[in-house]
């Protein structure tokens, strides 16, 4: 018997999904449920014409929408949609975007405690977690509630169709990192690793196929698959030094959250490599690599997406300041951080250049 099957803890958050093609229309019925009134929809700027789109489809209902979401989820920003939902009593939020509009409902629900309807248009999983990040004075800081969870989850592939592939690629990236995280968590089970390894499977395996072809419908459903596999593996163990060193740089520089995942992620993997020789092995199968990390490199450059940290606009001298909050708070990993060792890697990552064992 494995050491992991020997004694272990599984936590599963409720949530109810829907998922496949067009199932954005049941939002009334899915809002009925909740018995919802009155009801905030929430997107980023570039999304309003969309999210005016979800209101009409809950007209029965006094809605208004909020269109200011950005990334990190600053609290000022937070602060003013409360304002919103306060002035019209609403009873309910509905996200309809990425990982930013999510995390301003989980904010908001946070501070409110209202019924959540999240519907995802990019590759993130954020709304399968009860982790919430915040912006505020140039950090990022992040918390755990079960407050922060969706009632309601739609995956709409329709909805994925016109994700340009460059973000698609980032995005689902981004996922990835959540599943090859989760497989070396310091509170990693074995029902967790069966989701992350079909995660990886799927996203590693459309990624080069909506790249090659953004219409592939197929590909598409397999992506969006395995971006909510990806959100359930990150939302039910912790998080390591990935995700330490990518909330630091996003806080520190404001750095793009889907990129900056895609730049770090071969690079924190080839860190822990040799403290999860197991973690490895399996991922080796599932990547049909020799080298996971150098192949998670490859599938970044082979899709299109940015490789090094200097393409994100992040300073060379802030190398340093990274460091130092990494090493200021670390979360739990398998390998101890060590300062010379970081350093080299994020001076790898800067450059753009392929993850070494260090």
């Amino acid at each position: 018997m494995s050491d992991i099957l020997r004694t272990f803890v599984y936590n599963q958050h409720p949530a109810r999904v829907t998922f496949g093609r067009g199932s954005i229309a049941r939002v009334g019925e899915e809002a009925d449920k909740l018995g919802l009134k009155r009801v905030i929809v929430l997107s980023t700027p570039p999304q309003a014409a969309a999210a005016e789109q979800v209101s009409k489809q809950l007209a029965d209902r006094r809605t208004h929408t909020f269109s200011g979401a950005v990334m990190h989820t600053p609290v000022e920003v937070t602060e003013a949609a409360l304002t919103l939902v306060r002035e019209h009593r609403a009873d309910g939020l509905v996200a309809f975007g990425g990982g930013s509009t999510i995390g301003l409902s989980r904010a908001l629900a946070l501070r409110t405690d209202l019924p959540q309807i999240a519907i995802p248009t990019t590759y993130a999983g954020s709304e399968m977690t009860p982790i919430l990040g915040e912006a505020a004075a140039g950090r990022k800081v992040t918390l755990r509630s079960p407050k922060v969870l969706p009632e309601v989850v739609i995956y709409d592939v329709d909805l994925t169709m016109s994700l340009p592939p460059s973000l698609s690629a980032t995005s689902g990236i981004n996922a990835i990192a959540h599943a090859v995280e989760a497989l070396y968590a310091e509170d990693r089970n074995p029902v967790v690793d069966h989701l992350a390894l079909d995660a990886i499977a799927a996203m590693s395996g459309a990624l080069p196929r909506i790249s090659a072809d953004s219409l592939d419908q197929g590909a598409r459903t397999e992506a969006l698959y395995g971006a909510w596999l990806c959100g359930m593996c990150l939302g039910s163990v912790g998080m390591a030094l990935h995700h330490k060193l990518c909330h630091a740089l996003g806080g520190a520089f404001d750095l793009p959250h889907a990129e900056t995942h895609t730049v770090i992620l071969p690079h924190a993997l080839a860190y822990n490599a040799s403290a999860v020789p197991d973690v490895i092995a399996r991922l080796k199968t599932v990547l049909a690599a020799d080298n996971p990390s150098h192949a998670l490199f490859e599938l970044a450059g082979r899709v299109g997406a940015p490789r090094s940290l200097e393409a994100l606009g992040m300073p060379i001298e802030g190398i340093e300041k990274a460091t130092n909050l990494v090493l200021s708070s670390p979360y739990a990993n398998p390998r101890q951080p060590e300062r010379d060792s970081i350093r080299r890697l994020l001076h790898r990552a800067y450059s753009g250049l392929p993850p070494v064992s260090d």
